[in-house]
């Protein structure tokens, strides 16, 4: 770092670099400005970001979002166990809406590409984040099989009025 910069001022080829920067980042912006399509997967990403982050918030708001711990390592490891139990259940949803859309394939109706393209396992809602639970597992969850799937004929849906 010292050879870019001199004194108080930077080196010629400081300020090279810091123009090609400038470059890069003028046609990122041109791009982003001409192109939807790139925008709009742009606007996806970011969003899939920001369901990350939602699902940690609720999973981290049984310690009311704050760490408890006052040393720094203690810190890094409730982050690095959220972001475990984060993985966790993005793994678990991926897999039982793989299930789902096999399940719907197999009824005959059609699955749209698109459709799945837009599915994010970050759904919090099923989770109980903050209540009682229980590890006792059920003979055939115990032997390896799946939980059984919601499907319409096992849940009953409010009747509309």
């Amino acid at each position: 770092m010292r050879t870019l910069q001199r004194g108080d001022r930077p080196t010629k080829l400081a300020r090279a670099l810091q123009e090609l920067g400038r470059i890069i980042k003028t046609l990122y912006l041109l791009n982003y400005l001409n192109d939807e399509a790139y925008r709009r997967r742009i606007l996806t990403q970011l969003n899939r970001g920001e369901g990350r982050h939602r699902l940690a918030r609720a999973v981290f708001y049984g310690q009311r979002g704050e760490l408890r711990q006052r040393y720094r390592e203690g810190q890094e490891d409730q982050l690095h166990a959220l972001g475990l139990v984060v993985n966790a259940i993005i793994v678990w949803n991926t897999m039982y809406m793989a299930r789902a859309l096999e399940h719907i394939g197999q009824t005959g109706q059609p699955v749209n590409d698109a459709d799945v393209a837009r599915l994010a396992p970050l759904r919090s809602a099923h989770l109980n984040v903050l209540g009682r639970y229980t590890f006792a597992l059920h003979e055939p969850i115990a032997r390896g099989e799946w939980r059984p799937l919601r499907t319409a004929e096992r849940i009953s849906l409010p009747s509309e009025e």
